[in-house]
């Protein structure tokens, strides 16, 4: 047994309470969704991935701010592994600092580790580099994820999965 003394012990506790661990879970799911669609309910701020067994995969995400946020049907239209970034063109207005385009897998990259385009205007679902921004209203439309939670979902899904995101 590894014994730590008073401040270490009490160091390791506030790391593990403030690391960005991935928080999805199996839950039930009795919707009217077919398996193998992806759900982002806005106000509860959680996207869920149905499964087949009546279950789905829930996962806590960050979502459009006031006035940023959209409900509808999508669907993926592209996969991408450590993708280059470049600023959404409502974005580009309300920043016109930003740079044209952010290589993938820079540290100042938005995007994280990975990326599911979708057919609708210029949203995707996506890593980030700023954990502390799940679970709350924070983009322009985006659907932002805990990088190893976009990593999972990135592996089960496919170009053409549907997408229904609902307040």
């Amino acid at each position: 047994m590894i014994r730590f003394g008073r401040r270490a012990s009490l160091f390791v506790v506030a790391f593990l309470l403030s690391a960005p661990a991935s928080a999805r879970e199996i839950v039930p799911y009795r919707g009217e969704a077919e398996p193998g669609t992806i759900i982002v309910r806005t106000e509860e701020r959680r996207l869920y991935f149905v499964r087949d067994d009546g279950t789905a995969w829930r996962y806590p995400v960050g979502v459009g701010r006031a006035g940023k946020q959209w409900s509808g049907h999508a669907r993926i239209d592209g996969k991408y592994v450590k993708p280059a970034w470049s600023p959404p063109d409502e974005l580009r207005r309300d920043n016109p600092r930003l740079p044209d385009i952010i290589p993938g897998g820079a540290s100042n990259n938005p995007m994280g580790a990975r990326a599911l385009t979708l057919d609708r205007d210029q949203y995707a679902i996506h890593g980030t580099n700023r954990p502390e921004s799940i679970g709350k209203f924070v983009s322009y439309g985006c659907i932002r994820m805990h990088n190893a939670d976009i990593i999972h979902l990135f592996d089960q899904v496919s170009v053409g999965t549907p997408v229904v995101v609902s307040r």
